[in-house]
């Protein structure tokens, strides 16, 4: 069971969406469709990765309600402890490199660990808008794969992801259920706009 909640997450009832936003709202509507229909397979998604959330929506809503209030009071507790921490502590790891790159990491301002943060703040400004689009097409494969893996078109529609085009993504995800394709399209927004 997870000990904390996902920001925003995203429930499904089948292929039907049920739900949207912070994980104690879309909880009741996980409940009520539960308890609906016990053989209807109901999914949470989390959606900055598009993984599935990892929660026990079984018992009454009190019940899960309770969990989810333990979850949040936990995660609480560990951003405090967080918080009381030095926010400065470096971390010691072994980085290998050859004598030719720590020759000339000496020689740079502030000797190599100074240089070694500039060069990884330098491209992680660069690379921001790549990452992106990246985890933005990472989330969306994740959900794609799950709910839609064995759909016609899935492959085609995977590759179009991968390469940005929503109209062939559309095209190829024409005969899918409207709520799948709309939150496939809603993780893959980044990538889409590439």
């Amino acid at each position: 069971m997870a000990t904390t909640a996902p920001t925003q997450c995203t429930a499904f009832a089948g292929t039907r969406q049920i739900g949207s936003g912070e994980l104690a709202t879309v909880a009741p509507a996980v409940w009520q469709a539960m308890q609906a229909d016990n053989d209807l397979e109901v999914l949470v998604y989390e959606d900055a990765t598009g993984t599935l959330v990892d929660f026990d929506f079984y018992g009454s809503l009190e019940e899960i309600l309770d969990r989810l209030d333990s979850a949040d009071r936990w995660a609480q507790d560990d951003a405090i402890h967080a918080a009381k921490r030095p926010q400065r502590k470096a971390v010691v790891r072994e980085v290998k490199l050859l004598p030719r790159h720590w020759q000339w990491l000496d020689t740079q301002p502030g000797g190599a660990s100074a240089a070694l943060r500039r060069l990884v703040e330098e491209a992680k400004r660069v690379s921001g808008p790549a990452d992106r689009v990246r985890r933005s097409q990472e989330a969306a494969y994740h959900f794609m794969a799950d709910m839609a893996g064995d759909l016609v078109g899935f492959e085609e529609a995977n590759r179009a992801l991968f390469a940005g085009d929503l109209a062939r993504f559309e095209e190829m995800s024409a005969t899918w259920p409207v709520d799948v394709t709309n939150y496939i399209k809603r993780l893959g927004a980044a990538a889409f706009a590439k």
